[in-house]
């Protein structure tokens, strides 16, 4: 098959061009056009060819490179432009036959070969250019993270986060220019960061051995979180009902969740947590519920929830088509229903829960016409009646779940 690659993206270490290997130093050799970071450029000889600092964002760097398209370009990455780089940026957009990728070793690999830690048993994330907040669902007592960071700033924002939660223990090792000559690697509790607000190289990678303090919270990644874990009014779906609505909703790596009447957003917060880059988009009319609901998913890890004001079916007009929809509140409002499963995806799941009568017998004519489950859960909770304890049972919900596509 005829090389029809135009882009190379050359993997490059803290140690400059010494770091390629003999195959990408002869591309680079033969490069005309080069991008690279300003960091890169100033400590390379980048020759008579076309030199592109690369100051701008990503979105201009897509359009500077499509507009080139078919032309031979040859950008400088650090580490493996396939984790969390701009080659798995640019596959989005370009086909797998245009880009020629030669990695070199990433900052995950580096910091796990200087900590002696298996690669595999460690969370893996970036926090380069993303809300450092997306740490707080890596937050289990025993877990260990390598995280991509922005600048040197960003340990101590991650610092604070931790030990606002109970995890100010947790022992935070800064591995800074790994490769280079200016290596440097520091070990310090979050607590002791955040007192110290100890300057850090702003080119750093951070790894993370968490350790809880006694008492701290426990957030796993199994639906069904503490109903003290979310800021709500009120309107939350409980503990209990919310692990079996998500279980029926079934969260799926990259799935899209639309999640109708959100309240405190705790079914969209759960969906992102329960799987890999699981999206979800909140719709929710009350201004103070979409306040509570955006402080919900920095507390637990999911700044990239995505809230949008209004109510359905009007405020779902041009969002992206759902794999799966969850219908919290609006259920017998006029044409809900019927925007939400028009949109659903083929092979998608709506699941929609009610606790009124007339929301409950919505749901038995829809199960009437279209099919699916139904179920009828009350939970009853132990509480203190004077020196004893007795059973206060919650309202009943009545689940519907329904797969479009496999209708009755």
């Amino acid at each position: 098959m005829a090389d029809t690659s135009w882009l190379t993206i050359l993997g490059i270490g803290d140690n400059g061009l010494d770091s390629l290997t003999a195959e990408a130093r002869a591309l680079f050799d033969e490069a005309a056009t080069v991008i690279a970071p300003q960091r890169v450029l100033d400590v390379i000889d980048a020759g008579e060819r076309e030199v592109i600092a690369w100051t701008f964002g990503v979105s201009e760097t897509i359009e500077l490179l499509l507009a080139r398209r078919g032309k031979p370009v040859t950008i400088l990455a650090t580490g493996d432009p396939m984790h969390f780089g701009i080659g798995a940026t640019l596959r989005r957009y370009l086909d797998a036959s245009e880009m020629r990728v030669i990695p070199n070793p990433s900052a995950f690999s580096l910091a796990a070969s200087r900590l002696g830690w298996a690669l595999q048993d460690v969370a893996q994330i970036s926090l380069h250019g993303r809300s450092v907040h997306t740490l707080a669902a890596h937050m289990q007592p025993g877990n260990r993270i390598v995280a991509l960071t922005s600048a040197g700033r960003t340990i101590g924002d991650a610092a604070a986060i931790l030990a606002a939660a109970g995890y100010g223990p947790s022992i935070m090792t800064v591995l800074e220019h790994m490769g280079g000559a200016a290596e440097r690697i520091r070990r310090m509790t979050a607590s002791e960061i955040v007192a110290g607000r100890t300057d850090f190289a702003a080119f750093n990678t951070l790894a993370v051995e968490m350790i809880a303090k006694h008492g701290a919270a426990l957030n796993p990644l199994v639906p069904g979180l503490p109903d003290e874990a979310f800021l709500h009014d009120g309107q939350l779906t409980k503990r209990e009902i919310r692990a079996a609505t998500l279980s029926r909703l079934a969260p799926c790596p990259d799935a899209l969740l639309w999640d109708i009447g959100a309240g405190s957003g705790s079914i969209g917060i759960e969906w992102m947590r329960a799987a890999r880059n699981a999206r979800a988009i909140a719709i929710e009319g009350t201004a103070s519920r979409r306040d509570m609901m955006a402080d919900n998913a920095r507390t637990l890890g999911t700044p990239g929830l995505e809230i949008v004001a209004g109510h359905a079916p009007d405020a779902l007009a041009g969002l992206p088509a759902p794999d799966a929809v969850f219908i919290g509140g609006g259920l017998t409002g006029e044409g809900v229903f019927e925007a939400a499963w028009a949109a659903l995806k083929a092979g998608g799941r709506l699941v929609a829960n009610a606790v009124t009568v007339e929301s409950e017998a919505r749901l038995f004519a829809l199960q009437a016409s279209h099919g699916g489950e139904l179920i009828r859960m009350q939970v009853s909770r132990a509480e203190p009646v004077g020196r004893y304890l007795g059973w206060k049972p919650m309202m009943p919900v009545t689940l519907w779940s329904v797969t479009k596509g496999h209708e009755a």
